[in-house]
Order: C-alpha cells, then structure tokens, then sequence
C-alpha cells in the first residue's frame, strides 16, 4: 500500500488542526525576530535561536538547526529574512529524516510477528491508558485481533479505564487482583493471546518514576517472563510521552531510556499545546522513532507519525 494512498484527507485535516497553535506560536515569533530585516544576520540568528528554544524544540537541537543555517547563509549572500521559513522548513525536515527511522507503516501494514507484542511504558498522565486503548481501536479496525494486558497493578484507576477502552473498543482485557505481580499479568495476557491466536498484544504498565532502579527491575522482569510465552516479547518497547509538558517530556523520555530499551515513542496531547516543536528534540536528541502522535480525545486522533506530513502542517506546504 502506498503512502498517498493511506494518508486520508481526514487525516491532514486532524494533522492541520492538531499542530494549529504550535504554528501560529512558532511563525508569529519568527515573524517578530525577522521584523525590519532584509538579511539573515546575527541577530536574525540570535533571535530564532530564542523562537526555537521557547517553542520546546531543545537546546542541543537548536544549537544544531542554528549551525545549519549559518552554513547556508554563508554560502548564499542574496539570502534574505523572508526566506528563514523556507530555509528552517527544510533544515528541520532534512533532521526529523536523519534521526529517525523510516515512517512506520499504517496500522493495515504488516505485523513482523504474531503475536506481536507491545510492551507501554511512560509516567501517569501522559495518556498511556488512553493511547493503549487508541491503538487497539486502530489495530482492530484494520482487522487484526488484540488483547490488552493490565499490568499496571498498582492503581486501580488504570486497571478500570483499560477495562472501559477494552469494552468500548470491544477486544479483551486480561486483569488480576491489584497488587498483583505484574509479570503475571503478563504472563498470563500472553498465555491466551496464544491460545486463541492473537495478531497483537499490548501491555500497560505502572507509570512509576520515583525510583529508577525500581522500574528497571520490573520492567526487566515483565520482559523475561513474557519470553517464556513468545521468545522474541516484546517486539515493541513503546514510551508514551505528553507533548504539552514541553522540556518534561525530555526528562521522562531520558530516564525511561536508561531504565529500558525502548524502541519507539508516541508523543499524545499536541492539540490544544503550543509546544510542538518538542516531536523534534526528541526525535532528534534520543535518535529513537517517534512512531505515534496524538492530536485529540477521539479514537480516530492517534496518527501514525510521518515526517512529511509533520512538517508540511508545520510550516505549511508551500512554505
């Protein structure tokens, strides 16, 4: 399937709507630091480094885009202020494709494995349950069967709202007592996705980051037991981080990647926030794949992320 051929018009639309207030933040900014200037001078440079720090794209990234763009400069003396967009539009697409993997597919694409297995991590609030419950729905609709594991035990919030999405999204929820071992859990959830020939699995898991040591010992832990049931679990280690906490974002996305290996993020909340640009930082600073984004509260506003139609929306695509 091609990528056009996915990438719906409604998709572009909630994509457009969702990035709206990190665009107009970010443009209107760029706006008054080229204000009166016919050339991008140190102080344009000054100015934007300023614009991309407070729209939460991160310092080490910025510095970095900066750097680019100096080059650039550099290079072309007839370089003007009205191109800056046309310019930082480029310099942050050619990033967002050097520090990430190729776009995932759709959630029609493929699964490598069967069944595959996703183990979520990430704080509490961040929309983990939510995400967990968005990404069945999606898996389902295109015609793949899903179990959901509660293995978040700790709060009985969290068992009950996975419970809600399971029965909304109409896919089985495997749960124990609370306070249970979360291992069992998994164990278990593994054990009948097996057993009835499951395409997908995922797996919540407690959103604690008090103590580091702690949540890699049980992550670790959730992971050997689920090899005892599918030897190569978990497929996907998914950190789902809140695009609206801006810089916090960062700090959770630092500590969960010591404590674990994750290998993809969803990055939820980035309607309504005006702090974007933090999908770039940490696409950028954590080289790991920003696979999901979610754009607001409806089942159909968890989008698989592409870089294109990120930047597109943006910048604009005529930008």
């Amino acid at each position: 399937m091609g990528f056009l051929s996915f990438f719906s018009k409604e998709k572009k639309e909630t994509l457009d709507k969702g990035l709206s207030k990190t665009k107009e933040s970010v443009f209107g900014k760029i706006a008054r630091a080229v204000a009166g200037k016919s050339k991008v001078d140190d102080d344009v440079l000054d100015n934007l480094e300023e614009v991309l720090i407070t729209s939460d794209v991160g310092v080490e990234t910025t510095l970095k885009i900066i750097k680019r763009i100096e080059k650039r400069a550099a290079t072309d003396k007839y370089m003007n202020a009205a191109e800056l967009n046309h310019i930082l539009r480029d310099e942050i697409a050619a990033l967002l494709t050097e520090n990430n993997s190729n776009d995932a597919d759709d959630f029609e694409g493929p699964v490598a494995h069967k069944p595959y297995v996703i183990m979520v991590v990430g704080v509490n609030g961040v929309g983990k349950t939510t995400t967990i419950g968005k990404l069945a729905y999606q898996f389902k609709k295109a015609g793949k069967s899903v179990y959901l594991g509660a293995a978040d035990t700790f709060r009985a919030a969290a068992v009950e709202q996975l419970l809600i999405w399971g029965e909304r999204v109409g896919v089985p929820v495997v749960k124990q007592q609370m306070g249970s071992d979360p291992a069992s859990v998994a164990y278990d959830t593994l054990s009948s996705a097996v057993a009835n020939g499951a395409d997908v699995v995922i797996i919540d898991t407690a959103g604690r980051l008090h103590n580091k040591i702690g949540l890699m010992n049980e992550l670790t832990k959730i992971k050997n037991v689920m090899k005892k049931i599918v030897p190569e679990a978990p497929h996907e280690v998914l950190l789902v981080l809140d695009g609206s906490t801006g810089q916090n974002a960062f700090e959770q996305a630092k500590q969960f990647t010591l404590a674990t290996e994750v290998s993809a993020m969803a990055v939820t909340k980035l309607d309504g926030t005006a702090k974007g640009g933090v999908v770039i930082g940490i696409s950028d600073q954590f080289k790991i794949p920003v696979k999901y984004i979610g754009l607001g509260e409806g089942m159909e506003d968890l989008q698989v992320f592409h870089k294109k139609e990120f930047v597109d929306s943006l910048f604009g695509e005529n930008a």
